[in-house]
């Protein structure tokens, strides 16, 4: 089997062919090729989750164990579409798993939105986790910034904003990041929510880490604090809803603190317009009212707040994949229950995806075990059908790579750079710095430097 991603969705298939019955119980002998374009593994856990998620980040240990079954080998630095294609993965596998996540900032149709001082959440994210592929330069401008959006996205990218550079040197992120933040001169982080507080998809504890900060002080207006009836059931069906709404009530009767920096909690806040002829001036919002069944309507009134750059977190978009159909509008691949379709909407033979290519990006990394289950169910329930792969012997595949060039890295060479990277941050009195340059953690992952 090959699987391509090896983020949290790609190693939990991985983890559940593994364990499958059925096919234990058929003496059906299982190996996985987990291949990834990145030379380490892990995707969005370790290249999309604030640097001061330390918890969050914990998921990596058991994703490690999942890697480090024999029946499991990891191959990264491997770009499908450009070293591979399709056929080659139907040459040397009999499925092919795509777990390859969503890697794209979801646009937003305003006019302005194009500015200079307008950024997608997701370029942000992957400079401060000092993604391989993009710039290591970022320069964070002004002194009052909006962000728009409300999930977890959109706090985790306010919460950084707000921070003291400095309190985060206790994290893996890299030089240049922690000279990014600490140059930056932000008082006042406004965050805009279309909807109201008990339709918010932030997570209580991503909420309650708002106000954990140094020197930072959460304000909540108490003319947002808008409930309706499905607002009300919404907050007594769900613990998340109840919860999230006890915290923001509790933040908007509370006597203001006084801290040098701020950061803004306004609902029912449209983005309208962004301000500005050269470059962001200002966010234009429209003031929503609920509609009593969990919508909002636009009043008519508009407010225009002063700020110097705005970044959208409205969501992700999944990346088209060579020799697959692709929904642009959703940023996934046409499937019915992992099962991948052509144009025609019938099953293309022994080809899957799990995770946010699959359903779109719904739902905390837990959720990609569900998913996972569904594909590797169908996968499993169509094995007598699957196309028998050409050259299925793992040094086939191998060879292929290194003819063509391909400077691939392994789960060994991933914990050599680990290794490197620990001995970084204990100089330093940390447990890890990353390397972020491709070229530099190849090398390291290869033994060669």
């Amino acid at each position: 089997m090959g699987i391509v991603g090896a983020g949290p969705a790609g190693i939990y298939a991985a983890d559940l062919l593994t364990k499958d019955e059925t096919l234990a119980a058929a003496g059906v002998e299982v190996s996985i090729d987990v291949l990834d374009r990145l030379p380490a593994p892990y995707g969005l856990v370790r290249y999309g989750v604030a640097p001061d998620h330390p918890r969050i980040k914990q998921i990596q240990s058991a994703l490690h164990k999942i890697l480090d079954k024999p029946q499991v080998r990891f191959l990264g630095n491997i770009a499908y579409g450009i070293d591979l294609k399709l056929e080659d993965l139907h040459r040397h596998y009999d499925a092919v798993i795509f777990a390859t996540g969503s890697d794209r900032d979801r646009p937003l149709d305003v006019p302005g939105i194009d500015l200079p001082g307008s950024h997608g959440a997701a370029d942000f994210v992957f400079w401060y986790d000092s993604h391989p592929d993009v710039s290591p330069q970022w320069k964070v401008e002004g002194s009052s910034i909006a962000v728009i959006g409300a999930g977890n996205v959109a706090v985790d990218v306010a919460r950084i904003l707000a921070k003291d550079a400095d309190d985060l040197l206790a994290t893996d992120i890299t030089d240049n990041v922690h000279q990014g933040l600490r140059a930056k001169g932000v008082t006042d982080v406004h965050v805009f929510a279309r909807r109201g507080i008990a339709q918010a998809k932030f997570t209580p504890m991503e909420l309650r880490e708002l106000d954990k900060q140094p020197g930072v002080e959460v304000i909540v207006y108490p003319e947002d604090f808008e409930m309706c009836d499905a607002s009300v059931a919404a907050a007594e069906e769900s613990n998340q809803v109840k919860t999230n709404v006890k915290v923001l009530q509790n933040w908007a009767i509370r006597d203001p603190r006084g801290e040098p920096r701020r950061l803004h909690l306004h609902f029912l806040h449209r983005p309208a317009e962004v301000l500005g002829e050269d470059r962001v001036t200002g966010l234009r919002t429209e003031r929503m009212e609920l509609t009593g069944d969990g919508g909002v309507r636009g009043t008519g009134e508009f407010i225009d707040h002063e700020v110097q750059a705005v970044y959208r977190a409205v969501g992700y978009l999944g990346s088209p994949l060579a020799d697959l159909p692709f929904d642009e509008d959703r940023g996934t691949v046409p499937n019915a229950g992992g099962r991948v379709l052509d144009m025609d909407e019938r099953h293309m033979p022994g080809v899957y995806a799990t995770g946010w290519i699959k359903r779109g990006p719904v739902g905390l990394i837990g959720h990609t075990k569900g998913d996972a289950l569904e594909t590797v169910t169908n996968l499993v329930e169509d094995r007598s059908s699957l196309p028998e792969a050409e050259a299925p012997e793992p040094e086939a595949f191998v060879r292929l790579l290194e003819e063509r060039g391909v400077p691939y890295t392994t789960f060994e060479g991933w914990q050599r750079l680990e290794t490197h990277e620990e001995s970084l941050g204990e100089a330093e009195g940390r447990k890890r710095v990353k390397v972020r340059e491709r070229d530099a953690m190849t090398r390291i992952a290869r033994g060669e430097g």
